[in-house]
C-alpha cells in the first residue's frame, strides 16, 4: 500500500459549540475511534491532526500533529500539517466526524489518482475532506497558504483533483452537531 491516513480533527466545531468533535460519542464510542476503524485497514499507518486535548488523541496510539501556520487556516493548514509528517508517497484525508467513511474509499481513490490528488464526489457534490494526494504537493500547498488560501475545494481544483463518483452518500455524513450524533442510518 506505502499510504498514510491522515484524520483531520483540528478544527473549531462551532456548529457543535466549540467541542472538540472527535472526542464527542457516537453509538457508544468516540467519533474518531469509529473512523480509526474504518480507515486503518486501508493504510499503512494514521496521523492525526489536532489543535487542542492532544493528550487525548494520542491516546490512541498514533502520532499527533499540530498545525504549523499561525491562526486558524482550517483544513487546509491540517492537510500541511499531515502532509509535513508524511513518510509514505500517498496521503488519503478524512474526517474525525464521518464514522461511516466507506471501507473502499482508499482503494477508489487510489484507482483514479492523477499526478497529485483524487477526491470523493456524491451526488450532493464533491466531499473535499476525503481526499487522496501524493505527497509531491506540498510546496504547492504551502505556496496556497502563504497567499492566504483557505478553501479545500478551491486548492484541489487548483491542483487538478479528479473527482471519484461515490453511491452510498451516508458514508459522508458529517456530524456537525450534538443533534447529529442521534443520527440514525436507514
Amino acid at each position: 500500500m506505502n499510504i498514510t491516513g491522515l484524520i483531520l480533527a483540528g478544527g473549531r466545531a462551532t456548529r457543535m459549540g466549540g467541542c472538540d468533535k472527535g472526542l464527542q460519542l457516537y453509538r457508544g464510542q468516540s467519533l474518531i475511534g469509529h473512523v480509526i476503524e474504518r480507515l486503518a485497514p486501508q493504510v499503512d499507518r494514521i496521523i492525526i491532526n489536532a489543535n487542542r486535548n492532544i493528550p487525548a488523541y494520542a491516546g490512541f496510539g498514533y502520532p499527533v500533529v499540530r498545525d504549523q501556520f499561525d491562526g486558524f487556516a482550517g483544513p487546509l493548514a491540517g492537510l500541511h500539517a499531515g502532509l509535513t509528517a508524511c513518510e509514505t508517497p500517498l496521503l488519503v484525508v478524512v474526517p474525525c466526524d464521518a464514522p461511516l467513511l466507506p471501507t473502499d474509499l482508499v482503494a477508489r481513490l487510489q484507482s483514479a489518482l492523477n499526478e497529485h490528488a483524487s477526491v470523493a464526489q456524491t451526488t450532493q457534490g464533491t466531499e473535499p475532506t476525503f481526499m487522496l494526494c501524493r505527497r509531491t504537493v506540498l510546496p504547492m500547498l504551502e505556496q496556497a497558504l502563504m497567499k492566504g488560501e483557505r478553501k479545500f475545494g478551491a486548492w484541489q481544483r487548483s491542483v487538478g483533483a479528479i473527482e471519484v463518483n461515490f453511491e452510498d452518500e451516508s458514508a459522508f455524513k458529517n456530524m456537525n452537531t450534538h443533534t447529529d450524533l442521534l443520527w440514525e442510518t436507514q
